[in-house]
């Protein structure tokens, strides 16, 4: 026979909660956007990296880019910072991440960078293909002109594929940034003392356990909604430019402005 329990919900606990948070929730939030952002940049330019090794001629690169992206994209993103965190310093015998670690003048939480890494390689995977397609979506006409006038691949790369990728990879890029700062609630896992886990012990202190997770999760659509918004300014701002760009550059021949960026080369 069950027991009937009746749970009352604690209004003014959660009002207060949400209203008048904590320094050490706040510290926890901050800690949050501070390493979506880092762990985001990191997927990115190594996901660059990847998408360019990934359309190599030589196969070599392109089957390491395979195997990366399958292992990543294959595998749990929860995985894969427990393998990191505990299965790296086990592998390479020897504690690859203290409790404290010094980079240069900051001293940070060890399992904050493990995090902060294992975040950057998953995201890495997905940010490869997004940039591929960005890549390939542009002219090719662009490239065989750029190459016949002596333009290095990296020039081309850096001044022409480049800059007419991001925008059109943008969309794609800030909702995987908005899934970034979702992916952080896993570092609690390992110890790190962010939103999430700030909000576990703020639970276990006080016993209010639907109203702190509820809580949380107001600030988690804050944080989302506001990234949201501030994309679609960003968006909004970047049509605008290249509007004026393409203005621009239709009083030239494409021929001339090509020239132009290989005599930098």
């Amino acid at each position: 026979m069950f027991t009937h329990i009746q749970l009352q919900f604690n209004t003014g606990f959660f009002l207060n909660f949400v209203f008048h948070p904590q320094p050490v929730l706040l510290e926890g939030l901050v800690l949050t956007v501070i390493a979506a952002i880092v762990a985001q940049l990191i997927g990115m330019a190594l996901g660059i990296l990847l998408a360019v090794s990934g359309m190599s001629r030589f196969l070599i690169f392109r089957s390491l880019n395979q195997l990366y992206i399958w292992f990543f994209r294959g595998t749990p993103v929860l995985v894969q910072l427990v393998l990191i965190y505990f299965g790296l310093p086990y592998l390479l015998g020897f504690d690859l991440f203290p409790s404290v670690l010094s980079l240069g003048p900051l001293a940070v939480s060890g399992a904050l960078v493990a995090g902060i890494f294992s975040f950057g390689l998953h995201e890495a995977a997905y940010m490869s293909e997004i940039t591929r397609s960005g890549i390939i979506s542009i002219d090719k006409g662009q490239s065989e002109a750029a190459k016949a006038l002596g333009m290095t691949p990296g020039l081309l790369m850096r001044k022409i594929i480049l800059p007419q990728t991001i925008p059109v990879i943008f969309p794609a890029l800030g909702n995987q940034f908005n899934n970034m700062l979702k992916t952080t609630a896993l570092l609690s896992i390992i110890g790190v003392s962010e939103m999430f886990r700030v909000a576990e012990q703020l639970q276990a202190a006080t016993f209010m356990t639907f109203e702190v997770y509820l809580g949380v999760s107001v600030y988690y659509l804050l944080l989302t909604a506001g990234w949201t918004l501030i994309q679609m300014l960003l968006e909004r701002n970047m049509s605008r430019h290249l509007s004026a760009k393409t203005v621009k550059r239709a009083k030239n021949t494409p021929t001339n402005q090509l020239a132009e960026l290989a005599d930098e080369s």
